[in-house]
């Protein structure tokens, strides 16, 4: 079963949900005039960590991906909980890197550890829970008909940075450690999601892939989405890469997962408002579907238990 089959599966019989139904980056709670937010996110160091990933990268990232949920919802992170699932045969050293890189992060984003819990695993698992609170939560389901569609920071980085150690692609130190940077240490964009709150009608952050994530949006909100190509943000490194293999750097944009960039649809009279930078890629319509420069866009980016 792939992933998408398992969670249709699962919600057929979680018919008791949060204020907020499930289905968006996070799930939430009314608490008076608040909202509290709170996703959980798995690394799986089978499929979530290239070798070229340090002990400290790896708890790092763990924290990151929960907390770029909560961003994507418009929310301030306040707290972070995790499960460490662990094999016996482990390496001492290795696991104080995680927890160190885990240390590091919490610092960083200025957030408590509350709870955590250990278990014995045939992999190591690290099963994260971020919570924050909003005023007012973004989901999938707002986008609407004149928005624009947006994108913070660049893209297809850290899927060029994993051609280049997988293929063994000969470019630069430079560009190697520009790549890596998006690959191996990527950062969750806390401010400017909570910076959306209120501004923005929908938000989604890219960690399957841009693609995917902007056909989860149309889906969602019943909207259509237009792209334009040459709107979508791509550094000099990826696309150098792209041309050493033969590829096209906007598909490599489009498939390119755990960006942990976000994505996000605003009115056009609104935009002015937000005060970080972002990239204006293209807009929503009455309709179904995603379109790039006027064809329908491929499913393109990552899902588990597909092979893809």
């Amino acid at each position: 079963m792939r992933e998408s089959e398992i969670i249709e599966l699962f919600l057929k019989h979680l018919k008791k949900q949060g204020d907020l139904p499930l289905g968006d980056d996070a799930g939430a709670l009314r608490l008076g005039d608040e909202w509290l937010v709170a996703t959980n996110d798995m690394l799986v160091r089978k499929t979530d960590v290239p070798d070229i990933m340090t002990p400290e990268q790896v708890g790092f990232k763990a924290v990151t991906m929960n907390v770029s949920d909560v961003a994507a919802m418009g929310a301030r992170p306040v707290g972070f909980l995790f499960s460490l699932g662990v094999p016996r045969d482990m390496d001492r050293g290795y696991l104080e890197g995680i927890a160190r890189g885990m240390g590091r992060a919490l610092e960083f984003y200025g957030l408590p550890v509350l709870s955590a819990d250990t278990n014995e695993s045939d992999d190591l698992i690290i099963d994260g829970v971020a919570m924050g609170i909003t005023k007012k939560p973004l989901t999938r389901s707002g986008a609407k008909p004149g928005d624009l569609v947006c994108v913070t920071g660049d893209l297809g980085r850290a899927l060029a940075g994993l051609l280049v150690w997988m293929e063994d692609v000969d470019v630069s130190p430079t560009t190697r450690r520009v790549l890596y940077g998006k690959l191996l240490e990527p950062r969750a964009r806390v401010r400017e999601g909570a910076k959306l709150s209120g501004v923005a009608n929908a938000a989604i952050d890219v960690s399957d892939g841009l693609s995917k994530e902007l056909h989860l949006l149309a889906r969602m909100s019943e909207v259509r989405i237009d792209v334009n190509s040459g709107a979508i943000p791509l550094m000099e490194e990826t696309i150098e890469v792209a041309e050493l293999l033969g590829r096209n750097p906007v598909e490599i944009a489009l498939a390119s997962g755990e960006e942990f960039e976000l994505v996000f649809t605003i009115p056009a009279r609104r935009a002015d408002e937000l005060s970080f930078e972002f990239s204006i890629i293209g807009k929503v319509s009455e309709g179904k579907g995603v379109y790039i420069d006027g064809e329908p866009m491929p499913v393109l980016g990552w899902e588990h238990m597909s092979g893809r």
